[in-house]
């Protein structure tokens, strides 16, 4: 092969990792919009609707370590073409789910087989772009395009809802998956790590049931009762596992994760802020496309398109935001960033039922998406650059696995937030209007069952009690938003302590030079 045909090769792998990269992330939000539909189908509660979300995410962050290690000594191909054709047979289970438990674990499935292909395109990328400058632009790229599946998922999902039923939105995965697995094996090479060291079963086992029980008990806990046994037990039990992890992890001498490196300040800020980042942003579409729709009344069509915004921002404004990091530091953009995310939540917190879309509620979302887009190519550098090469692989783990970890907790905490709000909001609206208690707990499990319940009153009843139902929705809401910002305006006061000015120019290209392992 010639030097031109190889490099045009290279162009068309890339192309490939970004058709891969856009269907894993997709997953994470392209489910939101048709929660409404799947809570009215399948009769699910908030609590389930929540697990519906971090039933992908949640083994999606705790395996990508497994995934990157397995790809490294099996070959980066083999594992990720595997992953592909498991991911594509889950969606198909979950796109002809029938009850709330069959979705469930055909959408945990789904986050396990993901684990599996997302680390590997950023190794294929690594060996397949020597030349330095080439590479920046891949990554480049290869990171606009898991930004920008974050964005689209709820236009895509819309689409899909209002022309079809809830399980299209997994059923469209599947020719995906067959153009990927195709391309893949026609064009990439196979790839492993020339250094393969022992694999950590142990650390694995006891990290991901940590992660595990904690997200169990933040979204439970509004309905198991916070100060609960059950919830306070769980609570107790990921501590207790969470401390066992890092005490044998700081004793394995090639440990899954190396935990010594969140000694580093620079290294702490910067993981804390990609996982600040994407709490926020998970927290807010979570709630954002319910109002769209259960509030507002748009349709699930209406509801992405009316995100669009959102993601031409963020497009816009990510490439900006690492050329302002090269200008002025990574420590004024970052937590500029995370203050304008900040302050855009309080004012989404401030909107009721029937603000002007075109007005503040756009204006929010830009601010919002604005503030994203600051974060997280300068967060990483700084994560990176403050490591030895001997850290870097436990850098790059941590970089992948904070953005899916602070997704799910952002959609555990802000959704039990609104619950704790929710539920006593529609016990009040309902009450003295001879309800048994069994229909109250199920209007109070999801805003479509409270519509569906104040549907069954006499009409000459409704609109006054679906007022107070909407009340208590905006109250949950509000309380979330307020919830969230007050993470992100806390995390960003540590940032602009604990980061550095610059990234030296040096040390970006050790990363580069290092990610390769």
């Amino acid at each position: 092969m010639n030097d031109s045909a190889r490099a045009q090769n290279r162009w068309v792998i890339l192309a490939v990792m970004c058709l891969s990269v856009f269907l894993v992330v997709v997953d994470n939000t392209i489910v939101n919009v048709a929660l409404p539909g799947i809570s009215q189908s399948l009769h699910a509660s908030n609590s389930a609707l929540q697990w519906i979300v971090d039933g992908y995410s949640l083994p999606f962050a705790g395996l990508l370590l497994a995934g990157g290690g397995l790809s490294d000594r099996l070959g980066r191909k083999r594992v990720m073409q595997i992953g592909l054709l498991f991911f594509g047979l889950f969606s198909l289970a979950a796109a002809f789910s029938t009850s709330i438990g069959t979705l469930l674990a055909a959408r945990a499935a789904m986050g396990v087989a993901a684990a599996f292909i997302f680390p590997a395109t950023l190794s294929i990328l690594t060996v397949t772009f020597e030349d330095p400058r080439d590479r920046a632009k891949a990554f480049g790229i290869w990171g606009a395009t898991s930004g920008l599946a974050v964005a689209f998922g709820p236009v895509v999902g819309g689409a899909l809802i209002s022309h079809f039923w809830f399980g299209s939105i997994f059923l469209v995965n599947v020719p995906m998956v067959a153009i990927t697995l195709f391309a893949g094996w026609r064009f990439i090479p196979e790839s492993r790590s020339p250094h393969v060291s022992r694999f950590d079963l142990g650390g694995l086992a006891l990290g991901t049931t940590a992660i595990t029980t904690l997200v169990l008990a933040i979204i439970e806990g509004p309905t198991w009762g916070w100060l609960s046994v059950s919830t306070l037990g769980v609570f107790s039990l990921s501590l207790l596992l969470s401390a066992q992890f890092v005490r044998y992890e700081l004793r394995r001498f090639e440990p899954l994760l190396d935990v010594r490196v969140f000694k580093i300040p620079t290294f702490s800020a910067g993981a804390g802020a990609i996982a600040t980042t994407f709490f926020g942003l998970f927290g807010f579409i979570f709630l954002l496309t319910q109002y769209f729709q259960l509030v507002r009344g748009y349709s699930a069509l209406s509801a992405g398109v009316h995100t669009i915004p959102f993601a031409v921002t963020a497009m816009v404004v990510t490439p900006l935001g690492a050329l302002l990091a090269l200008r002025f530091g990574a420590r004024l953009v970052v937590s500029s960033g995370l203050v304008i995310m900040a302050l855009a939540l309080i004012w989404v917190g401030l909107q009721g039922a029937h603000t002007a879309y075109f007005g503040p509620v756009v204006v929010s979302m830009i601010v919002l998406s604005f503030g994203f887009s600051l974060i997280t190519a300068p967060s990483t550098a700084a994560v990176m650059s403050s490591l030895s090469p001997e850290q870097i692989g436990a850098g790059a783990a941590v970089n992948n696995t904070t953005r899916e970890l602070g997704g799910t907790m952002g959609v555990a905490i802000v959704g039990s937030v609104f619950s704790s709000r929710f539920s006593p909001g529609v016990a009040s609206a309902l009450h003295g209007y001879h309800l048994s208690s069994a229909q109250i707990a199920v209007a109070q499990s999801s805003m479509r069952s409270a519509l569906g319940t104040v549907a069954a009153l006499p009409s000459s009843q409704h609109a006054v009690v679906t007022s107070h139902v909407v009340e208590a929705f905006l109250s949950g809401f509000h309380r979330g938003c307020f919830v969230a910002a007050g993470v992100v305006g806390a995390v960003s006061v540590v940032t602009a302590l604990a980061l550095p000015r610059h990234v030296r120019s040096t040390e970006r290209l050790t990363l580069n030079a290092a990610l390769a392992h």
